[in-house]
């Protein structure tokens, strides 16, 4: 039961991962230090995609799984819900790539908000 939560628990971080280095960088609008832990996530990300690595989280939740008895990731909410973002079923190189320049574009697009917002924009005061 230890290893399934433990395992469970893995994938959550893991979606919340991916979620901070896809859209952190709004963060960077509340607090601009935040960029110091923003960028080598979307770096990571953006990598991961384009270079076909895996994240070691992956072979770590699936030990954990093995540990705990499972075959595979069928079962309740998380494994329904949450593993198909995370593990969709024809992952490929080309599938990777995609998502190396999706995590890409996202990242560029929100640091030129932040850039623009932060530094360019006109001040609204007379």
């Amino acid at each position: 039961m230890l290893y399934r939560l433990a395992a469970d628990t893995i994938l959550v971080l893991h979606l919340l991962f991916i979620l901070f280095a896809l859209f952190g960088g709004l963060l960077l609008l509340w607090r601009r230090r935040l960029w110091l832990l923003h960028l080598p996530a979307a770096i990571w990300a953006i990598a991961i995609g384009y270079m076909g690595w895996i994240c070691p989280l992956t072979p770590l939740e699936n030990d954990l799984r093995a540990a705990s008895g499972a075959k595979g990731f069928d079962g309740g909410f998380i494994e329904h819900y949450l593993l198909p973002l995370i593990y969709p079923p024809a992952l490929s190189l080309d599938l990777q790539l995609l998502f190396g320049s999706i995590a890409l574009g996202i990242n560029l697009l929100i640091y030129a908000l932040v850039l623009y917002r932060l530094f360019f924009k006109p001040s609204s005061r007379h």
